[in-house]
This record gives C-alpha cells, sequence and structure tokens, in this order.
C-alpha cells in the first residue's frame, strides 16, 4: 500500500492516512487469509509510529481510537500509548458474540487453542433463542493457510480493553444476541445520507470501490413497481464459468427485467445462449438508491451484512429461516445451483406475497424504532466531547 495522506476537501477535518498493509506491490491482496496475516504481523508496529510521529510533529494529538472488529490489535497500540479506544463491529451482532464466546467454543471442544476445528458432530448455541451454528462455517475457517485464527484466539482480552463495543445492527434485527452480549451497541443501521452529500465528492472518495453507474437509476424509472430483479454480489465474491453461466441464463429464463452488477474485474465470458433483452448490467451500482427504488422486487445477493464475507452463513439462515423474508438457493452433488433453481426460486420471490408482506413489515419496524440506534449513538459522541 503506496503511504499518502490527504482530506476530503479543504474544509474537512477528516484527514485520511495510510499505512503499509506488509504486503509487497505485486503480491495477491485478493486472498483474505493472506492479507490479515500480513496486516497483523505488519501494521501494529507501523501504527505506533505513526501515532508518535504524528505527536512529535506537534499535529493535532490522537486522543481516542476506533477499530473495526478485524483491526483490534489497534486498541493494544492504543493501550501502550494511553489512548482509550472503542470496537466498531460492521457485521452482524452475532457473529460479535460468536468472537465474544471463543473460550466456550474451546471449553466445548468444538475448537482447540490455535482456533483450528476438532468437530463437526456439534452445533454452536450462542443462546436459546438463536438457531445453532454449524461449526464448519465458522469464518476464520475458510481462509485456507491463515493464522488468522490464532490471532482471533485472545480477542477477549483486546475487546476488555475498551467498554464501547458498537456494531452496525438493531435490535428489531437481533434481539436475542443484544440480550445474550447487552454490552454490544447497536447503532445501525448506518446508512449513506444522500441529502447531505458533497455534490463535489467523487464516488471514490465516499468510500466506493468502482464508480457508480447512476445510468441505473434512470433505466430503473422506465420499469413497473415491484418488477425489478436486482442481482449483486458485492466486491470479493467469485463465480466460476459454470456458475456465471447458469445465473446468466436464470436471468433469460424468468423472462423479467433485471439490474445485474458485474464488476469490472470480472473475467467470465457470457454465454452464448444469453440474450439479457429485459436486463441492463452494470459495473457498480449506487446499491442504496437502488434497493430503495420502487422498481425492485428482490435482490439476489450473497448474503453478506453490509456485503461483508465474513457472516454470510448465518445471515442466510436469519433471512430464510428466522425473519422468513427472502429463499435460499440449493446446490447439486457438485455444488453448482441451476438456472432451474433460480428461476424457480425468483418466481416465488416475486409471486409470493407473504414473503413481501413480511418485508414490508420489518422495513417499518426498522423505520419506526430508529430511536435506541440514535440514542447509543448520540451517547458514544457525547462520550467523545466530554
Amino acid at each position: 500500500m503506496v503511504e499518502q495522506q490527504h482530506s476530503l476537501d479543504d474544509e474537512s477535518l477528516l484527514r485520511l492516512v495510510s499505512i503499509p498493509d506488509g504486503l509487497g506491490p505485486d503480491d495477491d491482496r485478493n486472498e483474505p487469509g493472506k492479507l490479515l496475516d500480513a496486516v497483523y504481523s505488519t501494521m501494529p508496529t507501523t501504527l505506533e509510529k505513526l501515532i508518535e510521529d504524528t505527536h512529535l510533529n506537534g499535529d493535532n494529538r490522537i486522543s481516542f481510537i476506533v477499530a473495526d472488529l478485524a483491526m483490534l490489535w489497534a486498541l493494544e497500540v492504543g493501550s501502550k500509548l494511553g489512548i482509550k479506544g472503542a470496537v466498531f463491529c460492521p457485521i452482524a451482532a452475532t457473529m460479535f458474540a460468536l468472537l465474544c464466546n471463543l473460550d466456550k467454543l474451546l471449553e466445548d471442544g468444538i475448537i482447540n487453542s490455535q482456533g483450528l476445528l476438532l468437530t463437526t458432530e456439534k452445533t454452536i448455541p450462542l443462546s436459546p433463542n438463536m438457531p445453532e451454528m454449524d461449526p464448519r462455517n465458522i469464518f476464520w475457517l475458510n481462509m485456507p493457510g491463515t493464522k488468522n485464527g490464532l490471532n482471533l484466539m485472545h480477542i477477549t482480552q483486546t475487546l476488555n480493553l475498551t467498554e464501547w463495543w458498537l456494531c452496525n445492527t438493531t435490535y428489531e434485527l437481533e434481539p436475542e444476541v443484544l440480550n445474550f452480549v447487552p454490552k454490544i451497541l447497536p447503532i445501525g443501521p448506518l446508512l449513506r445520507n444522500y441529502d447531505h452529500d458533497n455534490t463535489n465528492a467523487t464516488a471514490r472518495s465516499l468510500g466506493q470501490f468502482w464508480k457508480e453507474d447512476l445510468s441505473c437509476m434512470s433505466w430503473l424509472d422506465q420499469q413497473p413497481n415491484c418488477s425489478v430483479t436486482y442481482v449483486a454480489f458485492g466486491s470479493i465474491t467469485l463465480f466460476d464459468q459454470n456458475q456465471f453461466n447458469e445465473l446468466a441464463l436464470a436471468l433469460d429464463l424468468t423472462n423479467r427485467p433485471f439490474l445485474w452488477v458485474v464488476r469490472p474485474n470480472n473475467k467470465m465470458r457470457y454465454p452464448y445462449q444469453f440474450q439479457g433483452c429485459k436486463g441492463k448490467i452494470i459495473e457498480w451500482a449506487p446499491q442504496q438508491k437502488v434497493l430503495n427504488h420502487p422498481s425492485i422486487a428482490c435482490f439476489v445477493s450473497h448474503c453478506g451484512w453490509n456485503s461483508i464475507l465474513e457472516d454470510q452463513i448465518y445471515d442466510k439462515t436469519y433471512i430464510c429461516d428466522v425473519l422468513n423474508v427472502g429463499v435460499g438457493l440449493n446446490s447439486d452433488e457438485n455444488g453448482l445451483v441451476s438456472r432451474w433453481e433460480i428461476q424457480k426460486q425468483l418466481n416465488q420471490l416475486h409471486n409470493d406475497q407473504n414473503i413481501r408482506s413480511r418485508s414490508s413489515k420489518l422495513k417499518e419496524k426498522l423505520i419506526n424504532n430508529k430511536v435506541r440506534s440514535s440514542d447509543n449513538f448520540d451517547k458514544f459522541v457525547k462520550w467523545l466531547k466530554e
């Protein structure tokens, strides 16, 4: 990573500063395990140096650190330098709770002290009112060749360095886990406020991976209400050619309008049978605007929480089995989800009024009950200012 620092604009109070991630310029950063291992071994030292240099140069002193759940080592650096901190969890509170209870997984003989799986015969019951988790779906086990599990084993001690456990969730979405771990403070959903966006800000400066294709909005305006299938799989999900073909041909089979995000780094070829005459394909979407558009009927995705890798399996369980606002896709013995399976489930989503009704009720519940999260966020900001 090239070291750089800049402000978002001349009047911004926010300064962005990058530090090396431990990988060389030619290393593949698409391997999450390799990247995380490099981060853990390199960034704590470089962050400490950055803070010390900032203080020596007479700039505004760093008085507080807010660390992503995957970057908890930053709290250890802060503690060493006498700086208080908070942890922010962008993924589901359920995954947060799992990480807070690694000691229990050790006691139950599910993982060892290296974070490796010992048995698949047991399930993980975090709380009596929550769906049990298949230990094979523990996220760090799906990062081959990484020491990430070992790095996570001391996470409980690190979390105890702060009283502030902030999470991008709401009580309405995850009441059981928030009752189970009351220290987790819901401050979500954290959504982009388009009304207050700087009109001069580029899509990249607002944290986007690629430039948003806004032409999709005028295309959506031309579609009937609740008619469009929106298809997007975040920034890192990869398909092989066979699965890409099945998805493309399934969208044709539905004979419905679709908006499909195919990233600019996609290397798959469209199957020769694919017509796509009812759809629009773009490289990157203003997703929040798209999902809020009245023409959107359903969302086909990898089931990430804000497109986050770690909790998609459990998110799927909640969406399909607990909240009952979605349907899952079943693969064959070779792990392939066929075009016929995708078509069948899409038809169900478009035609099932019960799913639509439950989705609408959940939306209203979230909108009408934001006070608790807002109060929590305001409480944190007030504490920061003291």
